[in-house]
């Protein structure tokens, strides 16, 4: 089995709630955290596995999903994120 984990981030002004599954669908973490670059990194570095990133629409999803590529965390996807 894989170890792939799927991250979905619905990025607000001054927090993001961040649930993360497993191949099977099971939830297996879910957290809302305030929004510096600092904090996103932390919570990305402590998951282990193929990471898969997905941010909600908008500019805050945008400069999160930068923040992510530039640290080279699994792959990323948002739909203002190029």
């Amino acid at each position: 089995m894989t170890s792939a984990q799927y991250i979905g981030m619905d990025v607000h002004k001054q927090s993001i709630s961040i649930p993360a599954m497993n191949v099977a669908g099971k939830v297996v973490m879910e957290c809302v955290i305030e929004t510096p670059a600092s904090i996103i990194l932390q919570l990305i570095d402590g998951l282990r596995g193929d990471l898969q990133v997905t941010f909600a629409e908008g500019t805050p999803a945008a400069c999160s999903c930068g923040c992510c590529l530039v640290r080279g965390s699994g792959s990323c996807s948002a739909s203002n994120c190029e």
